[in-house]
């Protein structure tokens, strides 16, 4: 991989894992009304031009075939504005849509709330503000029903994630105490605590209110403890890090340089890292390989079909 390569990283790179075409659950979308009409669909690369989609090979079938209508319905909503974000995500009750950008009137958002059934929706946020919804949208995350915060992050695809799962959980095997770093829903803290007792560190506070949720109402589960925490601003320290044998991290984009640095004063035995940024994944490993780690294994996971970005795990021991 050029990028473990361009920090002097020389580790054997597993064969990539793909997921298959029609498998994506999540997607941004632009809501438009233009001279041609009204469109729904993708922006064409650094261009404002709205490309309408009837079909995408890239997105589940079941997202796909509501489009048509679902443009139609949500057109309703923008009232005087011309354009609107569209944020779908495709959930076990249904389809969860943020719509922004706009502040329809009342009766518009009645209306679409008469025809959400009938569309597929399983809730609709606005504003801050959801209908169309007795109780939030689940998801299956490890065998744990999560319920879904509007607009929290989810990996693309439900056989990546399981993918993924796999690997980290490969990857901590042995470990009795685990941390789980930028946790969010609990994408691999339920997976993790199969095994083993797992901490699980997130600062939004939604997803983890979330995540604590579920694992209290998911049997067979070691104990997982939810705890708040913003570890851009205060990593894990040293003395911290004495309660675990196994760290797991799934930064965003920026990485987790400054975790990384106080795991190598740590006795952590293993590091499961996990990125959709090999840049910055890369230069976290050099820190961990500086300070003592060896890379076991890495894996890709090419869960974005079509695009230059790929999801990376990587295993280190010392």
């Amino acid at each position: 991989m050029t990028a473990l390569r361009s920090r002097g990283l020389d580790a054997e790179v597993d064969a990539v894992r793909p997921v298959p075409v029609g498998s994506r659950r999540r997607t941004a979308l632009a809501l438009d009304r233009g001279k041609e009409g009204l469109a729904l669909g993708y922006r064409r690369a650094r261009s404002h031009e709205l490309i309408d989609v009837d079909i995408c090979p890239i997105l589940s079938p079941r997202i796909v075939a509501r489009l048509p209508k679902l443009k139609q319905a949500l057109g309703t909503l923008l009232g005087g504005k011309r354009e609107a974000r569209v944020s779908l995500t495709e959930t076990e009750g249904g389809l969860d849509i943020v719509l922004e950008g706009v502040r329809p009137s009342p009766a518009a958002l009645g209306a679409f709330a008469g025809k959400a059934a009938s569309l597929g929706v399983a809730r609709l946020t606005v504003d801050g503000e959801s209908i169309g919804s007795v109780a939030a949208p689940q998801i299956d995350l490890s065998g744990a029903d999560v319920r879904l915060p509007p607009g929290a992050f989810l990996q693309a695809s439900r056989e990546a994630e399981a993918t993924l799962a796999e690997l980290v959980r490969h990857g901590a095997q042995g470990a009795k105490g685990l941390a789980d770093l930028f946790a969010g829903l609990g994408t691999f803290t339920f997976a993790l605590a199969r095994d083993a007792a797992v901490d699980a560190y997130e600062a939004d506070a939604a997803a983890l209110a979330a995540l604590a949720e579920a694992a209290r109402k998911t049997p067979k589960l070691k104990p997982v403890r939810a705890i708040l925490r913003d570890l851009f601003r205060v990593p894990l320290g040293v003395k911290e890090l004495k309660a675990y044998d196994a760290v797991v991290f799934d930064p965003p984009r920026a990485g987790a340089a400054a975790q990384a640095g106080t795991l190598v004063q740590s006795d952590v035995a293993k590091v499961v890292a996990v990125s959709c940024n090999p840049g910055t994944l890369a230069r976290d490993l050099r820190i961990l390989v500086d300070g003592g780690y060896r890379i076991a294994r890495v894996t890709p996971v090419d869960q974005f079909l079509f695009s230059a970005h790929v999801e990376v795990v990587a295993h280190l021991e010392r």
